[in-house]
């Protein structure tokens, strides 16, 4: 019987597929539109809905770090409260607290650094493909929280600050990803570097595509409905992490014949 921190533990997390980006755009994207309808729609404000959302996370981190393997589910919930979190949090800073798109990305990026560099100094390695110990998973959800904080900042900052717009920051954090999936495949650059990466640039391309999605059309929007928006992403979302089940199911069952 393996022990919970021996690396021959089950991981808790999925495997990195094509179908794991699909549904962390959809994660990043639902984080958006759900974090505004609370804050927006709802009138809650960034500083309560932060909270809220911080609650939420809270509770599905503790089922996740008691849990003994990986439960999609779970860990998909997990996902889609950090990305609620990152969404009001970063709206607070930038906007509560005035701190503005610039200064509170560029605090986020140093914080992702820290997280990154006192995780690889604690562990001995920057882990993304398999969590089984305590250290790893504290750092693995910390680092995925800072980061989605860090993504929101970084799509607002583009799509308005720079004023490329919704469209033209998916498009820039879309080329973004692509060439970091390049690299990944072309060059000798350690490969968890480039998941982080490409990890951090999920979130603003969700950022964007939310706000595309909700935004009034004066705005560059699509004014399809926060809440609306929110549940149909949804869907799709809990469409996605049943399908890769269903399909691990079948090739673990094809691999046992």
């Amino acid at each position: 019987m393996t022990r919970p921190n021996d690396p021959a533990a089950l991981s808790k997390v999925p495997d990195v597929t094509l179908m794991f980006w699909v549904i962390k755009c959809l994660a990043t994207t639902l984080g958006e539109t759900g974090g505004d309808a609370l804050s927006m729609q709802f009138a809650l404000g960034y500083g309560a809905s932060s909270l809220v959302f911080l609650a939420a996370f809270g509770a599905a981190l503790a089922l996740q770090v008691r849990a003994r393997r990986f439960h999609p589910a779970l860990y998909w919930l997990v996902v889609v409260t950090t990305t609620t979190v990152g969404t009001t949090v970063s709206d607070f800073f930038d906007r509560s607290l005035g701190l503005g798109y610039v200064a509170s990305s560029a605090i986020l990026f140093v914080a992702v650094l820290a997280v990154l560099a006192i995780w690889a100094r604690t562990t001995g390695r920057i882990a993304a493909d398999h969590i089984a110990s305590g250290p790893n998973e504290v750092f693995y959800w910390l680092t995925i929280l800072v980061s989605n904080t860090l993504g929101t900042a970084l799509g607002d900052f583009t799509a308005d600050t720079a004023g490329l717009g919704f469209e033209g920051g998916a498009m820039v954090f879309a080329g973004l990803i692509a060439t970091v999936a390049l690299a990944w495949r072309f060059t000798a650059i350690p490969k968890p570097l480039l998941f982080w990466a490409a990890y951090v640039l999920t979130r603003p391309l969700g950022a964007t595509l939310g706000d595309l999605l909700t935004k009034p059309v004066a705005h560059g929007g699509l004014a399809l409905g926060q809440l609306e928006s929110s549940l149909a992403i949804a869907g799709a979302m809990v469409a996605g992490v049943w399908l890769t089940h269903l399909a691990e199911r079948r090739n673990a069952r094809s691999d046992a014949a």
